[in-house]
């Protein structure tokens, strides 16, 4: 499979960014469109996966403090399991450490903990909920 993550640089890709996050989280998970759009997106980096040319991966980082914050992590339902969110935050961990930031943060739906855990992520707080899901929050030295 022909995976290009990258990070969004023209108009295009943030549009793509954005549609898959609202399949994922708006039309998949019932987030309403207030809460999954904010206006930390104006200044974010934003990432965008695309296979086949079709975009089905999608994510945003900011640096805040001393670390890379990962945020709206999301491939499409058709395409999980095949190794693209791993792909998306390798990608983001090397967009991180090429920025002169060593270390991770994000805040996992609980659903998700295991699969962060598996790539060297630690949970460091109690469940809490954000857009009515239950979330952790996780990090990781790089």
């Amino acid at each position: 499979m022909n995976v290009d993550i990258r990070t969004a640089k023209t108009e295009s890709e943030i549009k793509d960014a954005f549609a898959v996050r609202e399949a994922v989280f708006v039309n998949e998970q019932n987030v309403s469109i207030d809460d999954e759009r904010d206006a930390l997106d104006e200044t974010a980096t934003h990432i965008v996966g695309y296979v086949d040319e079709q975009p089905l991966i999608a994510s945003r980082l900011r640096f805040v403090d001393d670390y890379g914050k990962f945020e709206r992590i999301c491939v499409v339902k058709s395409r999980r399991g095949l190794t693209l969110g791993k792909q998306v935050i390798q990608h983001m961990e090397n967009v991180t450490k090429a920025t002169g930031y060593y270390k991770a943060k994000l805040n996992s739906q609980t659903h998700a903990e295991g699969f962060y855990q598996s790539l060297g992520y630690e949970t460091v707080s109690d469940e809490f909920i954000d857009a009515g899901i239950p979330h952790v929050t996780m990090i990781k030295t790089l």
